[in-house]
């Protein structure tokens, strides 16, 4: 990806995560970006190329954060697993709020708009395939059936906690009460 054009999908993502979908246009992009208008209609010709290519750097940059994440894994502890997926879940709800802001507001673009529904599906198996062996390295019995419920764990945290900041937050504790309903002994 060049530089200009990772420049202006960071500047995209900011718009989308500040001010919603809604306002994510090319001249917002170009604005945001500090860009002289007509930088991002050139890059991405309409705005569903340009919210496609915004869903796509979204996944690059959380899947740096989901690899980097498996780098500080231990092998087969989950309490291990529930502290450093507790620290991802709040990072994201704090410094990285307004990429997660982003992802939300094109899940629910995602919704009507089956060309992105496609992303987002691909999306989630490319995440899957990190999150299974993870989940299998801990002893869970059926990956498949738990990747999804972790998944909807951690969607459902980082909502609320967006939505209704607490000063309490504490998904580490979540984590582990999922993974000890999911995992043996």
């Amino acid at each position: 990806m060049t530089d200009r054009r990772q420049l202006l999908l960071d500047a995209a993502i900011r718009v989308l995560g500040t001010r919603g979908l809604r306002q994510l246009t090319h001249r917002a992009v170009d604005a945001e970006a500090g860009l002289p208008e007509g930088s991002a209609s050139n890059a991405f010709r309409t705005r569903e190329a340009l919210v496609t290519a915004v869903f796509g750097r979204l996944v690059e940059v959380e899947t740096a954060a989901w690899d980097q994440l498996a780098r500080q894994l231990p092998p087969g502890d989950p309490a291990a697993f529930a502290a450093v997926l507790g620290g991802l879940i709040r990072q994201l709800s704090t410094e990285g709020r307004v990429l997660t802001l982003a992802r939300y507001a094109l899940f629910a673009e995602a919704a009507v708009q089956p060309a992105l529904r496609a992303e987002v599906t691909a999306g989630r198996r490319r995440l899957a395939e990190w999150g299974l062996p993870v989940l299998a390295a801990l002893g869970s019995a059926d990956p498949p059936a738990h990747f999804p419920m972790l998944l909807a764990l951690v969607d459902g945290l980082l909502t609320n906690q967006l939505a209704g900041p607490e000063d309490d937050f504490d998904p580490e504790s979540a984590v582990a009460a999922l993974l000890r309903g999911i995992l043996p002994g």
